[in-house]
Protein backbone atom coordinates (compact mmCIF):
# COMPACT_ATOMS: atom_id res chain seq x y z
CA UNK A 1 0.00 0.00 0.00
CA UNK A 2 0.97 3.67 -0.49
CA UNK A 3 1.46 5.78 2.85
CA UNK A 4 -1.48 8.48 2.19
CA UNK A 5 -0.53 10.08 4.99
CA UNK A 6 1.55 12.21 3.20
CA UNK A 7 -1.25 14.30 2.19
CA UNK A 8 -2.88 17.19 3.66
CA UNK A 9 -5.79 16.17 6.26
CA UNK A 10 -7.99 19.32 5.34
CA UNK A 11 -8.06 17.66 2.03
CA UNK A 12 -9.63 14.49 2.91
CA UNK A 13 -12.10 15.93 5.65
CA UNK A 14 -14.09 17.47 3.02
CA UNK A 15 -14.47 14.15 1.23
CA UNK A 16 -15.10 12.34 4.72
CA UNK A 17 -18.09 15.07 5.05
CA UNK A 18 -19.15 14.94 1.32
CA UNK A 19 -19.30 10.97 1.78
CA UNK A 20 -21.25 11.07 4.98
CA UNK A 21 -23.65 13.60 3.06
CA UNK A 22 -23.74 10.67 0.30
CA UNK A 23 -24.35 7.59 2.82
CA UNK A 24 -27.37 9.34 4.27
CA UNK A 25 -29.43 10.07 1.66
CA UNK A 26 -31.29 6.89 0.28
CA UNK A 27 -31.92 5.77 -3.31
CA UNK A 28 -35.32 7.55 -3.17
CA UNK A 29 -33.89 10.76 -2.21
CA UNK A 30 -31.07 10.45 -5.34
CA UNK A 31 -33.51 9.96 -7.79
CA UNK A 32 -35.60 12.72 -6.44
CA UNK A 33 -32.44 14.75 -6.83
CA UNK A 34 -31.87 13.86 -10.36
CA UNK A 35 -34.46 16.46 -11.02
CA UNK A 36 -33.11 19.44 -10.60
CA UNK A 37 -35.21 22.21 -9.03
CA UNK A 38 -32.88 25.51 -10.76
CA UNK A 39 -30.97 24.19 -13.63
CA UNK A 40 -28.32 27.13 -13.08
CA UNK A 41 -27.49 25.76 -9.69
CA UNK A 42 -27.13 22.18 -10.65
CA UNK A 43 -24.62 24.12 -13.31
CA UNK A 44 -22.57 25.73 -10.81
CA UNK A 45 -22.64 22.40 -8.47
CA UNK A 46 -21.79 20.33 -11.25
CA UNK A 47 -24.68 17.78 -10.84
CA UNK A 48 -24.50 15.68 -13.48
CA UNK A 49 -26.95 13.74 -13.63
CA UNK A 50 -29.69 16.52 -13.06
CA UNK A 51 -27.70 18.53 -16.01
CA UNK A 52 -28.17 15.11 -17.99
CA UNK A 53 -31.73 15.13 -17.04
CA UNK A 54 -32.37 18.79 -18.03
CA UNK A 55 -30.58 19.12 -21.23
CA UNK A 56 -32.01 15.73 -22.33
CA UNK A 57 -36.07 17.30 -22.15
CA UNK A 58 -34.45 20.50 -23.49
CA UNK A 59 -32.87 18.26 -26.52
CA UNK A 60 -36.39 17.32 -26.90
CA UNK A 61 -38.27 20.04 -26.59
CA UNK A 62 -35.84 21.91 -29.14
CA UNK A 63 -36.73 18.64 -31.44
CA UNK A 64 -40.60 19.34 -30.81
CA UNK A 65 -40.86 22.59 -32.10
CA UNK A 66 -38.97 22.23 -35.52
CA UNK A 67 -38.25 25.34 -37.57
CA UNK A 68 -38.15 27.21 -34.70
CA UNK A 69 -35.80 25.03 -33.04
CA UNK A 70 -33.42 25.82 -35.33
CA UNK A 71 -31.94 28.98 -33.88
CA UNK A 72 -31.37 27.64 -30.45
CA UNK A 73 -29.79 24.46 -32.17
CA UNK A 74 -27.15 26.78 -34.16
CA UNK A 75 -26.57 28.59 -30.74
CA UNK A 76 -25.85 25.15 -29.15
CA UNK A 77 -23.53 23.83 -31.95
CA UNK A 78 -21.55 27.09 -32.20
CA UNK A 79 -21.05 26.67 -28.16
CA UNK A 80 -20.00 23.35 -28.66
CA UNK A 81 -17.03 24.22 -31.29
CA UNK A 82 -15.68 26.45 -29.36
CA UNK A 83 -16.15 24.22 -25.57
CA UNK A 84 -13.90 21.83 -27.85
CA UNK A 85 -11.31 24.39 -29.35
CA UNK A 86 -11.10 25.76 -25.61
CA UNK A 87 -10.58 21.60 -23.87
CA UNK A 88 -8.26 21.43 -26.94
CA UNK A 89 -5.86 24.37 -25.81
CA UNK A 90 -6.01 23.17 -22.49
CA UNK A 91 -5.53 19.75 -23.35
CA UNK A 92 -1.83 20.79 -25.63
CA UNK A 93 -0.48 22.18 -21.63
CA UNK A 94 -1.80 18.96 -20.45
CA UNK A 95 1.50 17.02 -20.33
CA UNK A 96 3.43 20.19 -18.54
CA UNK A 97 0.80 20.04 -15.68
CA UNK A 98 1.32 16.13 -15.49
CA UNK A 99 4.90 15.95 -15.73
CA UNK A 100 4.92 18.10 -12.49
CA UNK A 101 1.75 15.88 -11.19
CA UNK A 102 4.19 12.86 -11.36
CA UNK A 103 7.03 15.05 -9.83
CA UNK A 104 5.31 15.78 -6.93
CA UNK A 105 3.82 12.32 -6.72
CA UNK A 106 7.36 11.13 -6.78
CA UNK A 107 9.05 13.19 -4.19
CA UNK A 108 6.01 12.44 -2.05
CA UNK A 109 5.97 8.43 -2.14
CA UNK A 110 8.99 7.86 -3.59
CA UNK A 111 9.40 5.57 -6.65
CA UNK A 112 7.74 2.81 -5.78
CA UNK A 113 4.24 4.75 -6.25
CA UNK A 114 4.92 4.31 -9.71
CA UNK A 115 4.26 0.51 -9.53
CA UNK A 116 1.04 0.58 -8.75
CA UNK A 117 0.39 2.69 -11.07
CA UNK A 118 2.51 0.06 -13.79
CA UNK A 119 -0.13 -2.56 -12.57
CA UNK A 120 -3.20 -0.18 -13.19
CA UNK A 121 -1.62 0.10 -16.73
CA UNK A 122 -1.43 -3.85 -17.06
CA UNK A 123 -4.69 -4.26 -15.70
CA UNK A 124 -6.72 -1.64 -17.69
CA UNK A 125 -5.03 -3.15 -20.89
CA UNK A 126 -5.72 -6.79 -20.18
CA UNK A 127 -9.52 -6.01 -19.53
CA UNK A 128 -9.95 -4.03 -22.59
CA UNK A 129 -8.55 -6.95 -24.34
CA UNK A 130 -10.25 -9.20 -22.97
CA UNK A 131 -13.18 -7.22 -23.89
CA UNK A 132 -12.39 -6.47 -27.64
CA UNK A 133 -12.00 -10.28 -28.27
CA UNK A 134 -14.36 -11.94 -26.45
CA UNK A 135 -17.18 -9.93 -25.41
CA UNK A 136 -17.12 -7.91 -29.16
CA UNK A 137 -16.50 -11.22 -30.89
CA UNK A 138 -19.35 -12.97 -29.26
CA UNK A 139 -21.92 -10.28 -29.95
CA UNK A 140 -19.87 -9.94 -33.58
CA UNK A 141 -20.70 -13.66 -34.38
CA UNK A 142 -23.77 -13.48 -33.54
CA UNK A 143 -24.11 -10.25 -36.08
CA UNK A 144 -22.73 -12.78 -38.26
CA UNK A 145 -19.16 -11.05 -38.29
CA UNK A 146 -16.10 -11.33 -37.15
CA UNK A 147 -14.37 -9.12 -34.94
CA UNK A 148 -10.63 -10.03 -36.45
CA UNK A 149 -12.14 -8.72 -40.12
CA UNK A 150 -13.34 -5.75 -38.22
CA UNK A 151 -10.09 -4.70 -36.61
CA UNK A 152 -8.65 -5.55 -39.98
CA UNK A 153 -10.41 -3.04 -42.03
CA UNK A 154 -10.42 -0.53 -39.46
CA UNK A 155 -6.33 -0.96 -39.13
CA UNK A 156 -5.68 2.85 -40.12
CA UNK A 157 -8.49 4.41 -37.97
CA UNK A 158 -7.51 2.17 -35.17
CA UNK A 159 -3.66 3.49 -35.34
CA UNK A 160 -4.95 7.08 -36.25
CA UNK A 161 -7.14 6.32 -32.65
CA UNK A 162 -4.43 5.26 -30.73
CA UNK A 163 -1.98 7.80 -31.27
CA UNK A 164 -4.07 10.88 -31.14
CA UNK A 165 -6.42 9.03 -28.18
CA UNK A 166 -9.43 11.17 -30.45
CA UNK A 167 -11.98 9.50 -31.47
CA UNK A 168 -13.15 12.85 -33.49
CA UNK A 169 -10.32 12.60 -35.30
CA UNK A 170 -11.39 9.34 -37.39
CA UNK A 171 -15.23 9.86 -37.23
CA UNK A 172 -15.70 11.03 -41.21
CA UNK A 173 -13.38 7.88 -42.18
CA UNK A 174 -15.18 5.50 -39.78
CA UNK A 175 -18.39 6.11 -41.62
CA UNK A 176 -17.16 5.75 -45.03
CA UNK A 177 -15.58 2.61 -44.51
CA UNK A 178 -18.70 1.08 -42.47
CA UNK A 179 -20.57 2.41 -45.52
CA UNK A 180 -18.59 0.16 -47.75
CA UNK A 181 -19.16 -2.83 -45.71
CA UNK A 182 -22.67 -2.74 -46.51
CA UNK A 183 -24.05 -0.59 -43.55
CA UNK A 184 -26.85 1.37 -45.18
CA UNK A 185 -26.11 5.38 -44.99
CA UNK A 186 -28.88 6.02 -42.51
CA UNK A 187 -27.74 3.41 -39.90
CA UNK A 188 -23.95 4.81 -40.31
CA UNK A 189 -24.90 8.55 -40.30
CA UNK A 190 -27.30 7.87 -37.13
CA UNK A 191 -25.00 5.38 -35.43
CA UNK A 192 -21.81 6.14 -35.23
CA UNK A 193 -22.46 9.57 -34.21
CA UNK A 194 -24.46 8.63 -31.15
CA UNK A 195 -22.40 5.85 -30.41
CA UNK A 196 -19.28 8.55 -30.34
CA UNK A 197 -21.33 10.12 -27.02
CA UNK A 198 -23.42 7.18 -25.96
CA UNK A 199 -21.65 3.90 -26.60
CA UNK A 200 -18.18 4.24 -25.08
CA UNK A 201 -17.32 1.01 -24.27
CA UNK A 202 -13.22 1.35 -23.49
CA UNK A 203 -13.78 4.92 -21.33
CA UNK A 204 -16.65 3.28 -19.26
CA UNK A 205 -14.24 0.15 -18.09
CA UNK A 206 -11.64 2.64 -17.64
CA UNK A 207 -13.44 4.98 -15.66
CA UNK A 208 -15.07 1.81 -13.86
CA UNK A 209 -11.33 0.48 -12.64
CA UNK A 210 -9.78 3.91 -12.41
CA UNK A 211 -12.51 5.18 -9.58
CA UNK A 212 -12.01 1.44 -8.11
CA UNK A 213 -8.27 2.05 -8.06
CA UNK A 214 -8.72 5.31 -6.25
CA UNK A 215 -11.10 3.55 -3.53
CA UNK A 216 -8.65 0.95 -2.83
CA UNK A 217 -5.41 3.06 -2.80
CA UNK A 218 -7.33 5.04 -0.05
CA UNK A 219 -8.21 2.01 1.15
CA UNK A 220 -11.71 2.77 0.94
CA UNK A 221 -14.05 -0.50 1.10
CA UNK A 222 -16.98 -0.11 -1.20
CA UNK A 223 -19.97 -2.54 -0.51
CA UNK A 224 -21.27 -4.73 -3.10
CA UNK A 225 -24.03 -1.86 -3.04
CA UNK A 226 -21.83 0.65 -3.89
CA UNK A 227 -20.28 -0.70 -6.42
CA UNK A 228 -22.99 -1.18 -8.67
CA UNK A 229 -23.89 2.26 -7.81
CA UNK A 230 -20.94 3.29 -8.91
CA UNK A 231 -21.28 1.38 -12.15
CA UNK A 232 -24.59 3.12 -13.21
CA UNK A 233 -23.51 6.50 -11.63
CA UNK A 234 -20.44 5.86 -14.00
CA UNK A 235 -22.72 4.13 -17.26
CA UNK A 236 -25.21 8.20 -17.03
CA UNK A 237 -21.96 10.42 -16.45
CA UNK A 238 -20.37 8.38 -19.42
CA UNK A 239 -23.08 9.37 -21.91
CA UNK A 240 -23.01 12.99 -23.54
CA UNK A 241 -19.37 12.64 -23.20
CA UNK A 242 -16.72 14.99 -25.47
CA UNK A 243 -14.83 12.99 -28.19
CA UNK A 244 -11.72 14.83 -27.08
CA UNK A 245 -8.78 13.45 -25.49
CA UNK A 246 -8.89 13.45 -21.96
CA UNK A 247 -12.51 13.42 -21.32
CA UNK A 248 -12.82 10.70 -19.55
CA UNK A 249 -11.28 12.31 -16.95
CA UNK A 250 -13.33 14.73 -16.49
CA UNK A 251 -16.13 12.25 -15.84
CA UNK A 252 -14.18 10.27 -13.39
CA UNK A 253 -13.45 13.15 -11.28
CA UNK A 254 -17.57 13.95 -11.30
CA UNK A 255 -18.38 10.16 -10.46
CA UNK A 256 -15.64 10.45 -7.43
CA UNK A 257 -17.01 13.51 -6.21
CA UNK A 258 -20.90 11.84 -6.34
CA UNK A 259 -19.30 9.22 -4.22
CA UNK A 260 -17.72 10.93 -2.29
CA UNK A 261 -14.79 9.59 -2.75
CA UNK A 262 -11.30 11.28 -2.59
CA UNK A 263 -10.81 13.44 -6.06
CA UNK A 264 -6.63 14.00 -5.43
CA UNK A 265 -6.58 9.87 -6.22
CA UNK A 266 -7.25 11.66 -9.68
CA UNK A 267 -4.30 13.83 -9.82
CA UNK A 268 -1.80 10.38 -8.91
CA UNK A 269 -3.43 8.50 -12.29
CA UNK A 270 -3.37 11.92 -14.47
CA UNK A 271 0.78 11.32 -15.41
CA UNK A 272 -0.86 7.80 -16.95
CA UNK A 273 -4.02 8.92 -18.21
CA UNK A 274 -2.54 9.31 -22.21
CA UNK A 275 -1.48 5.69 -22.08
CA UNK A 276 -5.10 4.67 -21.06
CA UNK A 277 -6.55 6.85 -23.46
CA UNK A 278 -4.92 5.83 -26.50
CA UNK A 279 -6.42 2.27 -25.87
CA UNK A 280 -9.68 3.10 -24.70
CA UNK A 281 -10.23 5.40 -27.79
CA UNK A 282 -9.25 2.35 -29.71
CA UNK A 283 -12.01 0.47 -28.11
CA UNK A 284 -14.44 2.64 -28.39
CA UNK A 285 -14.24 3.07 -31.99
CA UNK A 286 -14.07 -0.96 -32.90
CA UNK A 287 -17.41 -0.75 -30.57
CA UNK A 288 -19.02 2.03 -32.68
CA UNK A 289 -18.11 0.40 -35.75
CA UNK A 290 -19.59 -3.11 -34.46
CA UNK A 291 -22.66 -1.63 -33.16
CA UNK A 292 -23.41 0.32 -37.09
CA UNK A 293 -23.31 -3.40 -38.32
CA UNK A 294 -25.57 -4.92 -35.75
CA UNK A 295 -28.02 -1.98 -35.87
CA UNK A 296 -27.79 -2.29 -40.06
CA UNK A 297 -28.59 -6.08 -39.66
CA UNK A 298 -31.38 -5.89 -37.05
CA UNK A 299 -33.13 -3.07 -39.60
CA UNK A 300 -32.53 -5.75 -42.33
CA UNK A 301 -30.68 -3.76 -44.20
CA UNK A 302 -27.25 -4.66 -44.04
CA UNK A 303 -25.33 -5.25 -47.81
CA UNK A 304 -23.53 -8.98 -47.20
CA UNK A 305 -21.98 -8.98 -51.02
CA UNK A 306 -21.08 -5.39 -50.40
CA UNK A 307 -19.20 -6.73 -47.46
CA UNK A 308 -17.46 -10.07 -48.86
CA UNK A 309 -16.62 -7.48 -51.92
CA UNK A 310 -15.11 -5.08 -49.10
CA UNK A 311 -13.32 -7.56 -47.39
CA UNK A 312 -11.95 -9.48 -50.88
CA UNK A 313 -10.69 -6.08 -51.65
CA UNK A 314 -8.90 -5.61 -48.68
CA UNK A 315 -7.13 -8.85 -49.13
CA UNK A 316 -5.70 -8.38 -52.43
CA UNK A 317 -4.24 -4.78 -51.51
CA UNK A 318 -2.88 -6.71 -48.42
CA UNK A 319 -1.14 -9.34 -50.49
CA UNK A 320 -0.19 -6.65 -53.26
Amino acid sequence: GIDMGNLEKGDISKYEETSKTTESTGIGDQIVHIIPTNIFQSLTEGNLLAIIFFSVLFGLGVAAIGEKGKPVLNFFEGVLESMFWMTNLVMKFAPFGVFALIGVNVAKFGIGSLIPLGKLVLVIYLTMIFFVFVVLGIIAKMAGTNVLVLIKILKDELILAFTTASSEAVLPRLMTKMENFGCPKAVTSFVIPTGYTFNLDGSSIYQAIAALFIAQMYGIHLSFVEQITLLLVLMLTSKGMAGVAGASFVVVLTTLGSMGLPLEGMAFIAGIDRILDMLRTSVNVVGNALAAIVMSKWEGGFDKEKAKHYTDSIRKSDVA
